[in-house]
């Protein structure tokens, strides 16, 4: 297969959803991570073709270090190759830190920072092998700011930020470039249980965001127009002060 090759984590809705689109629409062979969403995912693959692309899924969980390694290893051995890595896969716990206990903090951080880790690896090794490829995180603006009763949150968010920064000094020789985009409220199945009025008092542009808009500033930084960015941190967020 000659197409470009992406793999999405976490893509069965919301942001991972509309990036795999986004990128359907400029022909590439998007494989679709999920866990446990298997309708959703098969949603968004059909959303993906009729866009105009291709693409697969591909269940594993990013929590797990050997599944992942797993999982990169079959992408491989079917295409060839992973041209973007998009690191996706989140969840949210909202409570304050004095009633979080120990599991669901560490069921954050597992899913939402150490999947970095899990998946990047095995896939940058490969593309520094073949001296291309880019990488994109969904970070958030829970990163830049931290919010109350989301510490576990904002802390893998923010962690995410540094991992980003320092990965794209590594690899840049290389021609590898390591981006990140921090969302702000987007209207999606993440944010249902917020009180939108009172989040529309907080962002400038006085609306939520789209994940499509997302999905579009993802796709740009994944594109040969993108070649020079490395090392940043885009906000996406109507303008909340970061």
């Amino acid at each position: 297969m000659n197409k470009e090759i992406a793999l999405i984590t976490g893509a069965s809705r919301g942001i991972g959803r509309a990036v795999a689109v986004s990128l359907g629409s400029r022909g590439w062979h998007v494989i679709v991570n999920f866990l446990s969403r298997r309708d959703a995912a098969e949603e968004t693959l059909k959303q993906v073709t009729e866009a105009g692309g291709t693409g697969e899924l591909l269940p594993f969980d990013v929590a797990n270090y050997a599944a992942c390694e797993t999982a990169v290893q079959q992408c491989i051995a079917t295409h060839g190759h992973i041209d973007v890595l998009i690191n996706n896969a989140g969840i949210r716990k909202d409570e304050l830190l004095v009633w979080t206990d120990p599991e669901s903090w560490r069921a954050v951080i597992d899913t939402d920072l150490t999947s970095f880790y899990n998946v990047t690896r095995p896939v940058v090794k490969e593309m520094l092998l073949k001296r291309k490829g880019r990488i994109v995180t969904v970070s958030s603006t829970s990163g830049r700011t931290g919010l109350p009763g989301q510490v576990s949150y904002s802390a893998a968010k923010a962690g995410l930020i540094g991992a980003t920064k320092a990965l794209a000094k590594e690899v840049a020789k290389r021609h590898v470039t390591v981006n990140a985009v921090c969302p702000g409220f987007i209207d999606t199945e993440m944010i249902g249980s917020m009180d939108h009025e009172a989040l529309l008092r907080t962002i400038p542009l006085g609306r939520l965001g789209t994940a499509h808009e997302v999905g579009e500033t993802v796709a740009f930084l994944c594109g040969e127009a993108a070649a020079y960015i490395t090392g940043s941190v885009i906000d996406i967020n109507g303008g909340i002060y970061t």
